[in-house]
């Protein structure tokens, strides 16, 4: 877990996350450890202390509780998978369970029931009639809205909400953690976006999930942007389908396309890690989260007060 608190301003200390980790395979430890060793570092750049706690998987719930409670903690992220599909005593999968179990105050990746209820019916504030609170986004889909956006996918001379209108998207990953909210923040924005799976493809629309024939080729050979995820370093996605000047982004561990054929397709832009740009989604997160509900509780915790 990681858990910290420095110095942030006159008015108090700024904590940052409890983070917690239970590695099920050898790669999915490395990719964790990566993932906090840049968190780390950057929460070192901009004055926050971060501490990474491995936690057995049948006390994570516990421990989750524990910082829920602790005053000191402004976030809370757990690196998935921990049990994977395995079923929780509560209904659902334990993973389910234990994003739930994080309160919304805390929860850094938005992964929580309440933000995921949010997102998926396009509501970006808790409190939606005063506009107060804007609600948390999943990261590493944050960081695929954030690169897109500098890269001029979206058209900045539309309404805030309407910047993808227009524009097919493939996401190849329909996982809880990234695909699926991903695809839903993208169609959110006014994109039409193909949902691709190991198992079946729809087409997402704001707020709808509809049956397509559609092919996995047909969908990436219409689409101008195209993300993969798939974590596993056996599948590559067939660069013959990209068309020109598409831009496609890799989101797993693993290199999902041939990038020297990919390269050679014309005008094709490609941005093969967003780890980095999930950091900083993630500090984002971690600030909004201490502004909105921790600045006087976590001074009053240290000892100290507003001044």
């Amino acid at each position: 877990m990681w858990r910290s608190w420095a110095s942030a301003s006159e008015n108090g200390f700024l904590s940052a996350d409890a983070a917690y980790s239970h590695a099920p395979s050898r790669s999915q430890d490395f990719a964790a450890r990566k993932y906090a060793q840049w968190t780390g570092k950057a929460c070192a750049a901009d004055g926050i202390d971060f501490e990474l706690r491995e936690v057995p998987r049948h006390e994570l719930e516990q421990a989750l509780e524990a910082a829920n409670a602790d005053p000191l903690v402004s976030g809370i992220m757990v690196y998935y998978p921990v049990f994977g599909n395995e079923p929780s005593f509560y209904g659902g999968s334990m993973d389910d369970y234990l994003r739930d179990t994080i309160a919304v105050e805390k929860d850094v990746e938005g992964l929580c029931y309440t933000y995921r209820n949010k997102l998926y019916r396009n509501q970006r504030y808790l409190d939606q009639a005063r506009q107060r609170n804007k609600c948390i986004l999943p990261c590493t889909p944050l960081s695929c809205v954030k690169i897109l956006e500098h890269l001029g996918a979206y058209d900045a001379s539309l309404p805030v909400g309407n910047r993808l209108d227009g524009r097919v998207i493939t996401v190849i990953n329909r996982s809880e953690i990234v695909g699926r909210p991903l695809a839903a923040m993208l169609a959110n924005d006014g994109a039409s976006v193909y949902s691709v799976d190991i198992d079946s493809i729809y087409l997402m629309k704001r707020g709808q999930l509809l049956e397509t024939e559609e092919t996995p080729e047909s969908c990436v050979r219409m689409s101008q942007v195209v993300i993969t995820g798939v974590p596993t370093k056996d599948y590559r996605l067939p660069t013959e389908w990209i068309q020109p000047d598409t831009t496609v982004i890799n989101v797993a561990s693993y290199k999902n396309v041939d990038e020297a054929s990919l390269l050679a397709v014309p005008g094709v832009r490609y941005v093969p890690l967003v780890g980095k740009v999930t950091v900083a989604m993630l500090l984002r997160n971690i600030l909004r989260l201490h502004e909105d509900y921790h600045v006087s509780a976590i001074a009053v915790a240290a000892g100290g007060g507003s001044s």
